[in-house]
């Protein structure tokens, strides 16, 4: 899947992942490849990439659709 992870001001991260996890505002998912079409709040948490890469974040959004993921977050 390809991601990017965006704050208003810079680029977090770019590239691929095979799994990546998020603390929703309904509770905490994780999205694999051919996920179904996704939009959802986040909140206070971490995105975890492929297990193992970590993002601390203070809000944000995320869409998913055909293996893209797009997130636009504040970070800590």
């Amino acid at each position: 899947m390809e991601v990017k992870i965006l704050t208003p001001t810079k680029k977090l991260f770019e590239g691929k992942c095979q799994k990546i996890s998020f603390f929703g505002v309904e509770g905490k998912f994780e999205v694999l490849k051919n996920h179904a079409p996704l939009f959802a709040l986040l909140k206070k948490g971490e995105i975890v990439i492929d297990g193992n890469q970590k993002i601390s974040i203070l809000s944000g959004m995320v869409k998913v659709a055909q293996n893209k993921i797009v997130v636009l977050v504040k970070e800590t």
